[in-house]
């Protein structure tokens, strides 16, 4: 049995497309200077027909595989953390599982923006136990389908994308080192999605209203999330033993500059141990983090030893914070998946 789950590999993908904020000027009534500055987002990425979230997830975990060196037939466990499944059944890490060639058990987790952290100490768990050697966490997201390109409060914030990571059972002492998970559902209607459910299913009466789409009241969270980001990141710190001085590099949800500033400032921590990417992509959910740490290791941010802090915040409310010590071997940079890795796993999809 193995007391230590390392990462072993690691992968991401977004779709080609870009909406930016220019694009946004004409569309709905904003401007660029107005969501730069309440956000600190420039840009996000749009997932095209034909892209799902199986094929962003599939391709970004067919780089993480190839990173840990192994094969799906290798992985004990599929986690797949989304709020926008391909279906509301099958789930999409069974999907995910038949492209990959696995013979494991998989399941879709959602926690919406904090489901990469739950996915990750979830399967920790697994490992630690012995019970598995590798498991593959997933988090992916296609919220443009979701989205009311009608309302400039939202519409402005989110993006598509997929991150992955394969944790591994290891004899070395690091890997993740300390969590804490945690939920309010007392006021879900902060941010929800209130329709298509088993609660008011769809109508020809909620399509007139629009209502099929993200709802959010953004003060409100906006003051949840400044509240729990630091307090998150410093019981998970606790956890593993660690101060937060020890932090080498900190990588916080990217749903919003001000929160990453304010966690940041809470943290007292300087802008070099901070990773932003909100810039290029907005808010990916649940597949912000692992985007931001595959980004992170590419730019050299990331190296043997490093403590890296990861906390989210959610829907639900959700929130999650993890401490990993980083293990794994860093490789040099490679190229995002391109149009034709997305042509090659939509075939495979269709056809399974």
């Amino acid at each position: 049995m193995s007391q230590y789950s390392a990462v072993t590999g690691w992968g991401m993908c977004v779709p080609e497309r870009v909406l930016t904020n220019a694009d946004l000027e004409k569309m709905v009534e904003t401007t660029d200077e107005w969501i730069t500055s309440r956000t600190g987002i420039k840009q996000r990425h749009i997932a095209t027909p034909g892209e799902t979230a199986s094929t962003l997830a599939i391709s970004a975990a067919r780089q993480a595989l190839e990173r840990a060196g192994i094969e799906g037939t290798d992985l004990g466990l599929i986690i797949v953390a989304t709020v926008c499944a391909d279906y509301p059944f099958p789930s999409t890490a069974n999907l995910v599982q038949h492209a990959l060639g696995a013979q494991c058990g998989a399941f879709d987790l959602q926690a919406a923006c904090s489901g990469f952290l739950y996915g990750l100490s979830t399967a920790h768990q697994f490992i630690a136990t012995g019970s598995i050697q590798h498991a593959l966490i997933i988090g992916v997201e296609v919220l443009s389908r979701i989205i009311d390109y009608e309302d400039r409060g939202t519409c402005v914030l989110f993006g598509d994308g997929a991150g992955a990571v394969v944790l591994s059972a290891s004899a070395e002492p690091g890997g993740l080192l300390g969590f804490t998970l945690g939920s309010d559902g007392a006021k879900p209607e902060l941010l929800w999605l209130p329709v298509g459910g088993s609660a008011e299913p769809i109508t020809e009466e909620v399509l007139r209203q629009r209502r099929q789409y993200v709802r959010m009241q953004g003060n409100e969270v906006f003051k949840f999330a400044t509240r729990i980001m630091g307090t998150a990141m410093e019981e998970a710190l606790d956890k593993a033993g660690m101060t937060t001085a020890e932090m080498d590099l900190f990588i916080p949800h990217q749903a919003n500059l001000r929160i990453i500033e304010v966690a940041s400032k809470r943290l007292n921590l300087p802008p070099e141990k901070v990773f932003v990417n909100i810039e290029n992509y907005g808010n990916t959910s649940a597949a912000a983090i692992p985007i931001a740490l595959c980004e992170a290791v590419e730019q050299g941010r990331v190296f043997p030893g490093a403590h890296i802090g990861m906390v989210a915040f959610g829907a639900g409310l959700t929130w999650a914070a993890a401490v990993v010590k980083w293990t794994a071997v860093t490789v040099a940079p490679s190229d995002h998946a391109t149009d034709a890795q997305h042509e090659a796993v939509s075939a495979t999809h269709a056809g399974s």
